[in-house]
């Protein structure tokens, strides 16, 4: 069943965009096509349309740290389809990006038939996986830890998983600010903060506001916390 509406593209390279708007508008009947180069600015763009019916991100992007933020996407968007279309054929990253819970993960190097085929499975309800990795192993297996790690480098590791954007937002989170009074003063929109709260409390394996400004207020430098 072919699809029509709005998509949108997080990916830095602007003719990989073009190319990918141009088949999913003309395998797969998009009327139109969101194109953003970096995370945070597909995160804004996504928190001010509500018509949006795929969203499909590169991982080695601007901004894109973590799968933390794509699961967080999924979060405030239960009914949004995404997926990861990337370069990468690496077992951890697609384990990974499965294990955030998205729909699926396309690797570039599709034509653009088997590309357009990928897609549409996606959009009528499958979980897209290359079949180099598909039945050779579960989700849950990109979660093992690394030995000989510890309490300060996985405190290490989680700050280096945060995106600059997401670091602001967990700053002012700490400080005490609401979701109105950060985005006034980050000047995004609340449907953003959003977003990015809900990808902090995912990397920070949180559930609620006071764990994760507690969370941040050890994780964080004091001269960050105190600006």
């Amino acid at each position: 069943m072919n699809a029509s509406g709005v998509a949108l593209i997080a990916d830095d390279d602007e003719f990989f965009r073009i190319a990918l708007g141009f088949i999913l508008k003309s395998k797969l009947r998009f009327t139109e096509i969101i194109e953003t180069g970096s995370l945070d600015e597909a995160i804004e763009r996504l928190s001010e349309r509500e018509d949006v019916s795929l969203a499909l991100f590169d991982l080695a992007m601007p901004g894109m740290q973590s799968v933390a933020s794509l699961a967080a996407v999924r979060d405030v968007h239960p009914d949004l389809k995404v997926a990861v279309v990337s370069a990468s054929s690496r077992r951890s990253d697609i384990l990974s990006a499965l294990t955030a819970g998205i729909n699926g993960y396309v690797p570039k190097g599709l034509g653009a038939t088997d590309l357009a085929e990928a897609v549409r499975a996606i959009l009528n309800g499958s979980v897209y996986v290359p079949p180099s990795i598909a039945g050779r192993a579960s989700p849950s297996e990109a979660e093992t830890p690394a030995p000989g790690g510890g309490v300060q480098n996985e405190r290490h590791r989680t700050i280096e998983f945060l995106t600059p954007r997401q670091r602001e937002v967990l700053q002012l989170l700490v400080q005490g600010f609401s979701n109105k009074e950060i985005a006034r003063k980050l000047k995004l929109g609340e449907g953003t903060v959003k977003i990015h709260m809900a990808a902090l409390f995912r990397s920070l394996r949180v559930r609620n506001r006071q764990e994760a400004a507690a969370a941040g207020a050890r994780l964080l430098p004091m001269t960050e916390n105190r600006q």
